[in-house]
């Protein structure tokens, strides 16, 4: 029995390692999947199998669903409804910015936006309950987390009403996010005549080609002209407190201009393969946006489908382009060696550098990976904050004039794996409105001392260095 044990042991590794070689295509990511699997007999190839093989090379993912959609995306990079109003900077730091979105997410910055910033549960519902409400055509809504109580059934109650008014309702979910929206949760959002669909759906047939793979964006569309996106999920942990937690924090952006008309292609596109209905590419899901504010708004979308790692080169491109300051809350901020070297740089070259993370996360993994970047940050004079609930806030902004809101985190899953969007607000008000909520949460208290966090126990040290060994993984 050992013996038959051990030589299949060998066999499964050996196959592992083989794929992991030809395969890989970073050498952090390959050596953490390597000693994975060696150490943890089955359990490690099972994982690699699950969640480590890059399927986007494989013919029959990049033919059936990468390429389609990278198509899709170029084919329709500007639609009716918004190229009147791009805006073309004339200065050399927004610029390049707005240009390199533009070229590796296909989405222009769009002059003449309204944004009213959202930064509790409340206020964020509130205002989504009272578009839906006024709402007259079409709602297009999707979240990577559709949860059951209060908030949903809210939804569900409004929807009924809407539905009866003759406004089209559709509706996108991520399989593992929402993984309670199945059965009777998704019949009853049918039932009332909302076309809902999961994304890239969990089911035996296609398990391997999805599971690592989420679709972690949170869109409002209200009629083509008004736009919801930020970091809150449809769940009612942002209004009570459900968990030890307490009530989640998050940071969301309701947005009433031409900017919407890109909300409304990353939806359209990811409903067409969710749904498998006719492209909604007609004018009157593009309608013609009058400018409503003084915001200059680029939105940024990023997925196993790019071309191109655009969030992560979205965050690099904003620290590199910052003379003054950058700030960045995420609850998830576990960047990988390039991000981390040229915030490290940033830091070194005089930029002050400004980092808020909870001080407890959802997870113990994520937490731990954090940390263990944090000596290395502190040691080239970053400043690092730990707020005492739990923020679920996607932010960056850079010298108070340039800020993004959205679902990427700065971590390995969002730059790779999930598909996400931010939104940047050329703007130094905004910039500064969202630095002063950034920086009331920056106390005395609250500062990481780098004296003090040396000397940490060496048991926290050991699950730091764990963690961070997982981290590429994560």
């Amino acid at each position: 029995m050992n013996t038959v044990f051990w030589l299949a042991y060998l066999v499964v590794t050996i196959w592992s390692i083989i794929n992991i070689v030809f395969n890989g295509s970073r050498a952090t990511k390959m050596i953490s999947w390597s000693l994975s699997v060696i150490i943890f007999p089955f359990l490690g190839p099972l994982l690699y199998y699950l969640f480590g093989i890059n399927r986007r090379k494989f013919k029959l993912f990049k033919l059936k669903q990468t390429e389609k959609r990278r198509l899709y995306s170029e084919t329709y990079k500007e639609l009716e409804g918004g190229e009147q109003s791009v805006h073309e900077f004339d200065d050399y730091k927004h610029d390049k910015l707005a240009t390199l979105i533009r070229k590796n997410s296909y989405f222009a910055p769009y002059e003449g936006n309204n944004i009213t910033l959202l930064n509790s549960g409340e206020e964020t519902f509130q205002a989504i309950f009272k578009a839906i409400e006024e709402a007259k055509d079409f709602i297009h809504l999707q979240y990577y987390i559709l949860e059951e109580g209060t908030l949903l059934d809210r939804f569900h109650e409004l929807f009924q009403k809407k539905i009866k008014e003759g406004v089209e309702i559709r509706m996108l979910f991520d399989s593992f996010g929402s993984n309670s929206m199945r059965g009777k949760r998704v019949k009853r959002f049918k039932e009332i005549g909302v076309k809902a669909f999961s994304t890239m759906p969990i089911r035996f047939g296609n398990l391997l080609f999805t599971l690592n793979y989420r679709n972690h964006r949170k869109i409002i569309i209200i009629d083509g002209k008004i736009g919801f996106t930020g970091g809150f999920n449809v769940s009612d942990k942002y209004i009570k407190p459900v968990s030890e937690l307490g009530v989640w924090q998050d940071l969301h952006l309701k947005i009433d201009g031409p900017a919407v008309n890109s909300l409304q292609r990353i939806f359209v596109k990811d409903y067409h393969f969710a749904g498998k209905e006719e492209l909604l590419l007609q004018d009157k899901y593009f309608p013609k946006v009058e400018p409503k504010g003084d915001t200059v708004t680029q939105i940024i979308s990023s997925g196993p489908d790019s071309k191109y790692p655009s969030i992560m080169q979205q965050y690099l491109a904003m620290i590199n382009i910052a003379t003054k300051r950058i700030c960045i809350a995420n609850p998830y901020f576990i960047p990988g060696e390039p991000v981390l070297e040229a915030i490290r740089i940033a830091a070194l070259s005089g930029v002050e550098v400004n980092l808020l993370t909870p001080k407890i996360s959802d997870s113990l993994l994520a937490q731990y990976s954090m940390f263990s970047t944090f000596e290395a940050l502190l040691e080239v004079g970053a400043k690092i904050y730990l707020r005492p609930d739990f923020s679920h806030s996607k932010v960056i902004i850079i010298d108070g004039e340039i800020a993004s809101v959205g679902s990427g985190n700065f971590d390995y899953r969002s730059f790779e794996h999930n598909f996400e969007t931010n939104a940047i607000l050329y703007n130094k008000e905004l910039a500064s409105e969202i630095e002063g909520l950034f920086t009331k949460h920056c106390t005395e208290e609250a500062e990481v001392d780098l004296e003090k966090f040396k000397k940490r126990s060496p048991f926290s040290k050991f699950l730091e260095g764990l963690a961070k060994f997982f981290s590429p993984l994560l």
